[in-house]
């Protein structure tokens, strides 16, 4: 007769045996691919009130800088979120009997990405307080270049064109957070925008 001890190891090993004949079997299901959390900052906005012909409140958590590629052009700047790669870029042009240049321009921008568009919405701006209007072009697909553009005037003086580029390969599923959140930023930015 064999110790308890003898049948109580043998009967370990055999299940722990019969475990990993189980689990090594070929039938896994690999995992979805992921992206990377990304956290965003606290909201908080400043006032920009300079030389230039406008004022409104962008996030604290970004930085001013004037457009390298325009240095003709002392009223264009770069709205550069460093923490997401991304940066709204802004144009401004005076209105003067060419309006509808300017505006056409803008749409002829946004319809450049029709074909890695799956929908383009626009959305109509309207602050008579402010006298700023426009449009909001809301470009969904994954691979469109500029997600979020807009052009805002008060049809007599002031232009602005913006449109919003990451340093990244266009992969709007996986930036999607990051587009969601920078919306809102530039949505309070037209909110708050006004001519000089």
């Amino acid at each position: 007769m064999k110790p308890v001890k003898t049948i109580l190891s043998n009967a370990i090993i055999l299940i722990s045996l019969i475990f990993l004949v189980v689990a090594c079997n070929d039938n896994t299901i690999p995992k979805p691919r992921g992206f990377f959390r990304i956290d965003t900052p606290k909201r908080a906005y400043k006032v920009l009130d300079s030389i230039y012909p406008y004022v409104f409140e962008y996030p604290v958590y970004s930085v001013i800088t004037s457009d390298p590629n325009a240095p003709d052009e002392p009223n264009w700047i770069n709205i550069d979120y460093k923490g997401f790669k991304g940066k709204l870029h802004i144009s401004y042009k005076v209105v003067n009997n060419n309006l509808d240049v300017f505006t056409e321009d803008a749409h002829s921008m946004v319809m450049k990405h029709i074909p890695k568009a799956s929908a383009i919405q626009e959305v109509r701006i309207d602050n008579d307080k402010n006298n700023v209007h426009g449009i909001i072009y809301d470009i969904e697909g994954t691979g469109a270049a500029s997600p979020y553009q807009f052009f805002v005037t008060d049809s007599t003086k002031h232009f602005m064109r913006g449109a919003l580029y990451f340093s990244a390969l266009p992969n709007n599923d996986s930036l999607a957070p990051v587009i969601t959140f920078l919306k809102e930023d530039i949505n309070h930015m037209l909110e708050t925008l006004r001519w000089k």
